[in-house]
């Protein structure tokens, strides 16, 4: 099967759009455009494209109807998600049932508020990886998953801050500045709302 062919497929499944393909794989969006048109990526980019094929694609599902994950809470989007370490069960607040593979270590999150529309609209689930995977810096620019050091729990962009802080970005709010983070959460899929 072609390198193109493999990352559709993988578009498909995780419903990832080219930004999304592109920061997965660390590369811009004009490369996966260029891949998608045919261009041979290299050599270790290759094989992380089809090692990502292998886990996504290929893998045996792990039931008929999609893998489980754990919903753990909610993200604040303009709402104030408050600490709440001792009220979430170790096993989540409700199995979530996703319609593709996962890898082992992921969590899911329900989003609140409206300060990310359009893209992370009220009730929409996020699902992250569990531990944080990349240091601080890989993370500047974009979005995630977010607990700062008080035990609040948002979904947005981490910015630069002064010293060893971050500044949290909103689609369409005030930003959130000055901020220590205890845990980040890389993005890994998005449900919309009542799926």
């Amino acid at each position: 099967m072609k390198i193109e062919q493999k990352i559709r497929a993988i578009m498909d499944v995780t419903g990832w759009k080219q930004q999304k393909l592109a920061e997965h794989f660390e590369v811009s969006q004009s490369t996966v455009n260029r891949w998608l048109r045919g261009a041979e990526p290299e050599g270790h980019r290759r094989d992380a494209i089809n090692e990502a094929y292998e886990s996504l694609v290929d893998a045996p599902r792990k039931e008929a109807t999609g893998a489980t994950v754990s919903l753990m809470g909610y993200l604040g989007a303009g709402a104030e998600i408050e600490p709440d370490f001792e009220q979430v069960p170790p096993d989540g607040l409700e199995q979530i049932t996703v319609p593709f593979p996962l890898p082992d270590d992921m969590v899911a999150f329900r989003v609140r508020g409206d300060s990310m529309l359009p893209v992370y609209r009220e009730g929409a689930t996020i699902i992250a990886y569990k531990e944080q995977r990349k240091p601080l810096l890989a993370f500047f620019g974009k979005e995630a998953a977010v607990r700062t050091q008080d035990g609040k729990r948002f979904i947005k962009t981490i910015l630069r801050g002064d010293g060893d802080t971050v500044n949290l970005l909103s689609h369409n709010a005030r930003p959130i500045e000055g901020v220590r983070l205890e845990w980040i959460g890389e993005i890994f899929a998005v449900l919309p709302p009542g799926v």
